[in-house]
């Protein structure tokens, strides 16, 4: 039976039991397997391989052809179709003269110059050597289009890093909100039970203690739920984090004083990835201008061609093997709309600037609205602690005035729930400060801040 059990032991998979995580170890550990992540890598893989193919646009390119042709009958020339022979009337002619021309055979007058059946191959060189920018335009939109994919990935980690705080601290505050639940029926069961033998002695009246009984059932209900709550949090964490199950080490915290606003701003404005996006798409859409206008300049190519086989007609004989040259085409007139996809493309450009400068008020915005509420949750925080110190207080006069007949039973369960509310309270403002801070350095890019916080727990603890 012993061996059996270690047998199970070693095929069970490692995540079978709960894995305690810090939450800088829980950040490594989504980054590591996070499927949103390797697919944005993945995006920016893609784009820097399309980088990297634009480059050889600057090469020449060497193709390699070969050609089978069958004519419908081999070229020849007769020379009695060319003048003066072709003009020639042999009645008019001296008859010694006429009767050696009847004589020669008319192959003679015949010159094949191909055969029937055409085989033949070569090398055919061409290297662009002015394009009126349109190469450097394109190469330049793609080393944009890369900067746009990293900036994306960057939007998704913090994306992800504001998630994984909600649902990490999630996980302290229902265990800690199921632990003040089941401390409240601890408390009020041993309530209802001195209620009950107080009835019996007369002490109490009946309503009283049913009173007792209705607050405890409905605080067993409160309890079920937070239990439910706190199991719902632990699947999404370890869902999230690709783990079995998942225990939390690292509390909620608070700062000794608020960051600075004008700091976070600089921060954001200078460098948030979605201001860096829109730049990157505003680069997109100049190398697209570019481009578009390229498209009414000439191009200039060298070209070139090497003959490797062919076959010994007399018109190969007369064609060289190799030569070289300069091309150039000027565009006139052409039908594919080049003044309309000019403007689009300076529309593009316009729209980019016009998104980078809403986005750069909408970011100004929401880091406004996240300080705000970082401080309101700390005032609450703040406040509760006072009306924390009072409903102990209020409690534990309680307690003495019941045991003593001087207080009902309705006054302690009151003391009981309030000392639950506000601890409740208190743990919501605590888990919304924490929110509102990471959402303050997920957006200013400083997310090593606050894991720097969070493994720092004890010198801004706030409970």
């Amino acid at each position: 039976m012993k061996r059996s059990l270690c047998a199970l032991l070693l095929v069970l998979p490692l995540t079978a039991q709960a894995k305690t995580m810090a939450f800088d170890q829980a950040w490594q550990q989504l980054v590591n397997v996070s499927d949103k992540l390797q697919a944005g890598a993945q995006e920016v893989n893609r784009a820097a391989a399309e980088r990297d193919a634009g480059e050889d646009m600057n090469l020449p390119s060497i193709n390699l052809t070969g050609s089978y042709t069958r004519l419908e009958k081999p070229i020849e020339l007769d020379l009695r179709d060319l003048n003066p022979l072709a003009s020639l009337d042999p009645a008019s002619l001296p008859p010694a003269l006429g009767g050696a021309l009847a004589g020669i055979p008319g192959s003679m007058f015949v010159t094949p110059f191909t055969e029937q059946d055409i085989f033949r191959s070569s090398l055919q060189a061409m290297w662009p050597i002015y394009t009126g920018g349109k190469i450097s335009a394109a190469q330049g939109i793609h080393e944009a289009h890369v900067a746009e994919k990293e900036q994306e990935l960057k939007l998704t980690s913090r994306d992800l890093f504001v998630q994984l705080v909600d649902r990490y601290y999630a996980v302290a505050v229902t265990e800690a909100l199921t632990q003040t639940q089941s401390e409240l029926v601890d408390s009020l069961t041993l309530h209802a039970s001195q209620a009950e033998k107080l009835e019996q002695q007369g002490q109490i009246a009946k309503v009283e203690r049913l009173n007792a009984q209705v607050a405890l059932e409905n605080a067993r209900v409160s309890y079920g739920s937070a239990k439910r709550q706190s199991e719902m949090a632990m699947i999404a964490l370890s869902r999230m984090l690709h783990e079995r199950e998942v225990d939390t080490t690292s509390p909620l915290f608070m700062l000794h004083s608020a960051p600075s606003l004008p700091q976070l701003t600089q921060l954001t404005l200078n460098q948030h990835p979605a201001l860096k996006l829109l730049e990157a798409k505003e680069a997109q859409a100049q190398g697209l201008v570019d481009v578009e206008k390229g498209s009414y300049l000439p191009t200039v190519f060298l070209y070139g061609n090497y003959t490797l086989y062919e076959d010994d007609s007399l018109f190969s004989q007369m064609e060289p093997d190799w030569m070289l040259g300069v091309g150039v085409t000027v565009p006139l007139l052409s039908r594919d709309g080049r003044g309309g996809k000019v403007e689009a493309a300076k529309s593009a450009l316009l729209q980019a600037r016009y998104t980078k400068a809403q986005t750069q008020q909408d970011l100004s915005l929401l880091l406004d609205q996240s300080y705000r509420q970082l401080l309101q949750a700390q005032e609450e925080v703040v406040s509760l602690n006072t009306s924390m110190s009072l409903a102990l207080e209020n409690k534990r006069l309680r307690d003495i005035a019941f045991k003593q007949g001087l207080s009902t039973s309705i006054e302690k369960v009151d003391a009981e729930l309030k000392l639950n509310a506000v601890a409740t309270r208190q743990l919501g403002a605590q888990y919304r400060y924490v929110q509102a801070y990471a959402r303050l350095m997920a957006i200013s890019g400083q997310l090593d801040e606050f894991i720097g916080r969070s493994i720092k727990q004890g010198d801004t603890n706030a409970y």
